[in-house]
């Protein structure tokens, strides 16, 4: 039995989620304004686990959100997925939030995915996949104009980035789908097929893909 436990924070969505055998079993989540992850991660990650009787113990894996997003969300995904991976020794697995993100879309649409996360103002952070979840487009963070990726045109646009592109592409052929947002049961195929692969992790290495600087903001 493959139990695998699954953390994403890249974003305002705190979620974890539980899989046995690449398929789910257990989804915990919050969204909350001002980032609840310190308070509230390891707190759903006790909270999935008791409910479905298992300890830290009985797993195989963690699958953790590696960017890019929220620089404050991905280090403490990152740290709690790697303290679980160092006590209990067993593979971390790093899935980047952009495809995780893309996945969820996938299941419920049939055209290329537009995947975006807020980098605030008029920026995301961005991915272009196909149907089948091959990158038309590399992860990049981009300004957004009336013109961004029309070369990838008809696309679905998802994330919590989609809704201030609404007005923007309004004139464009896209279908916006404003609640598919961030989730830990985007990591769970993803993330199962890694580990069968053996695509893990080195613990002592690793570190989220924040993709821009870490910019201190004022009071």
């Amino acid at each position: 039995m493959t139990r695998i436990l699954h953390i994403e924070t890249a974003t305002k969505v705190c979620s974890v989620g539980l899989s046995e055998n690449g398929y789910l079993i257990g989804l915990k989540e919050i969204e909350e304004d001002g980032y609840a992850h310190g308070e509230q991660l390891t707190i759903l990650i006790q909270d999935l686990l008791k409910e479905q009787y298992l300890s830290t113990k009985e797993l195989s894996a963690v699958s953790v959100s590696s960017g890019p997003g929220s620089y404050t969300g991905l280090r403490i995904g990152g740290s709690v997925a790697k303290g679980i991976c160092y006590s209990m020794q067993i593979p971390l697995i790093g899935i980047d939030a952009l495809t995780s993100l893309s996945a969820i879309a996938a299941k419920n649409y049939n055209q290329n995915i537009c995947a975006v996360i807020d980098a605030r103002r008029m920026e995301v952070y961005n991915l272009i996949s196909d149907a089948s979840l091959n990158p038309l487009k590399a992860i990049t963070a981009d300004i957004i104009t009336e013109d961004s990726y029309n070369q990838f045109d008809p696309f679905l646009v998802c994330g919590d980035g989609s809704e201030k592109l609404q007005d923007i592409w309004k004139e464009r052929n896209c279908t916006f789908d404003l609640d598919i947002k961030s989730s830990a049961k985007g990591q769970v195929e993803i993330a199962f097929n890694k580990f069968n692969q053996g695509q893990t992790e080195d613990l002592a290495y690793w570190e989220p893909f924040y993709l821009k600087d870490f910019i201190l903001g004022k009071k």
